[in-house]
C-alpha cells in the first residue's frame, strides 16, 4: 500500500525525472537534493513509475546505469546522444543543472 506520503514523493520524481532532457541524466541523489528526499526514496518510487517516463536518465553517482528493464539503459542513453565514458555515463558533462 502507498502512502499519501509516498505518493507526492512519486509524483514529485515523476516529474523531476520528466524534466531531464535528452542527453543529460540525473543520479539518484540529485533528484533527492531537488524534491527534498533521499536517494533511497527516489529509487523506491522510481520503482513505482511507468515506462513512460525516462526512466533510462537515472543513474547511480559514479554514473552507473540501472539494471532494470532487461539493461537496455545504456543503449537508449547512447541513443540519446549522452556522453558516455567507458561503461558509465560521464557524469561531468552529461548531469542535468536545473534553474531553479
Amino acid at each position: 500500500m502507498v502512502t499519501r506520503d509516498e505518493t507526492s514523493i512519486i509524483d514529485a520524481v515523476r516529474e523531476a525525472v520528466a524534466a531531464i532532457p535528452p542527453g543529460s541524466v540525473a543520479s539518484y541523489g540529485d533528484i533527492g537534493k531537488r524534491i527534498g528526499a533521499g536517494p533511497r526514496q527516489v529509487g523506491r518510487a522510481m520503482s513505482l513509475l511507468d515506462d513512460n517516463v525516462p526512466w533510462w536518465r537515472v543513474v547511480y553517482a559514479d554514473g552507473t546505469t540501472a539494471s532494470c528493464h532487461g539493461g537496455r539503459a545504456p543503449a537508449l542513453l547512447l541513443e540519446e546522444g549522452t556522453p558516455v565514458a567507458g561503461k558509465r555515463v560521464d557524469m561531468q558533462r552529461a548531469r542535468q543543472r536545473w534553474m531553479d
